[in-house]
C-alpha cells in the first residue's frame, strides 16, 4: 500500500490528465492504468467556470484522489496562490508543488519550492514537492515535513528515462516518506527500474497521453509498476564478475 499523508493507496502509478487527443481516450487510460491519483495542472483547468467543459465532468470523482499541480508557477507565491485556488475549490487537500526555473529545461527552481512546500505546509496542505534529482534538497524538504518527494528521472516530457540511478538511489535510501519518481519517464522498462531501485511510486503523463496507443501504454505501465515493486520486495541476485553453474557440482555421476 502507498501512505501518503493518512491517505492510503492500493494502486503505486499516478496518472496525468493532460494531453491525450480527446475524453475518451483520457478515460480509458485511467481506466487502464488502474491509478487512484489522478494530477492536473491548476491553470490549465477553469475549475470555477461551470460552463467551461473540463475532464472532471466525466468522472466519477469518488474513485479516485485529484493532485493538483502548481505547473506554470515561477515562485513561491504563484505556486501558494494556485494551491489555495484548488483547494477553495473543494478539491484534495494534496498538491504537487511545482515551481519552475529555468524555461528551456524545465528544471524545478530548488529555493522557490522549498519556499512554497514551507508555506504550504503552514496552510496545512499535504505537500509533494517536485524536485530534481539533488539528494540535499530531498533531505531539506522532507525535514520540512513534505509528506512525499516526486524527483525526476529526466527532464519534463523528455522520455529520456532514468538518467542517475545513482542520486535516486541515495534519495529513497535517505527518505523516510514516499518517494514518487516523476517526469522524463519514457517507456515500461522505466517504470520497473524506478521501482527495482526501491521508489515507492511513479507519476507519468506524456509516455502515456503520446503513445501510438495510449490505452495499451497505461495498461503496460500499471504492469511494470507492479512488476519492478514485486522485484525489488523479492531481492535481486547479487551481480558476479563469472558464471556459476545454476546446477549442484556435488554428488554427480562419474
Amino acid at each position: 500500500m502507498l501512505k501518503i499523508g493518512e491517505k492510503t493507496f492500493e494502486s503505486r502509478l499516478l496518472l496525468g490528465t493532460g494531453k491525450y487527443t480527446d475524453a475518451t481516450v483520457q478515460q480509458e487510460a485511467i481506466d487502464a492504468s488502474a491509478s487512484q491519483i489522478l494530477t492536473f495542472a491548476v491553470r490549465r483547468l477553469d475549475i470555477f467556470d461551470k460552463q467551461q467543459a473540463n475532464f472532471l465532468e466525466s468522472l466519477d470523482l469518488a474513485k479516485y484522489d485529484l493532485l493538483p499541480n502548481t505547473a506554470g508557477a515561477k515562485t513561491a507565491e504563484e505556486a501558494v496562490r494556485l494551491a489555495k485556488l484548488a483547494r477553495a475549490s473543494g478539491m484534495c487537500d494534496m498538491v504537487k508543488v511545482e515551481v519552475i526555473g529555468c524555461d528551456k529545461t524545465l528544471l524545478p527552481d530548488p529555493i522557490e519550492t522549498l519556499r512554497a512546500s514551507e508555506e504550504l505546509l503552514k496552510e496545512g496542505f499535504i505537500v509533494l514537492p517536485y524536485t530534481s534529482d539533488d539528494v540535499v534538497l530531498a533531505r531539506r524538504l522532507e525535514e520540512l515535513g513534505c509528506h512525499a518527494i516526486m524527483p525526476a528521472a529526466s527532464p519534463i516530457g523528455s522520455g529520456q528515462g532514468i538518467l542517475n540511478p545513482l542520486h535516486l538511489r541515495f534519495i529513497i535510501e535517505q527518505t523516510t516518506v514516499p518517494v514518487i519518481v516523476d517526469a522524463g519517464i519514457g517507456s515500461p522498462t522505466d517504470v520497473a527500474y524506478a521501482m527495482e531501485l526501491g521508489a515507492d511510486g511513479v507519476l507519468l503523463n506524456s509516455a502515456v497521453a503520446h503513445a501510438q496507443d495510449p490505452v495499451k501504454m497505461a495498461h503496460a505501465m500499471r504492469l511494470a509498476v507492479e512488476a519492478g515493486r514485486f522485484g525489488y520486495e523479492a531481492g535481486r541476485i547479487e551481480k558476479k564478475q563469472y558464471a556459476i553453474a545454476s546446477s549442484p557440482t556435488s554428488g554427480l555421476i562419474r
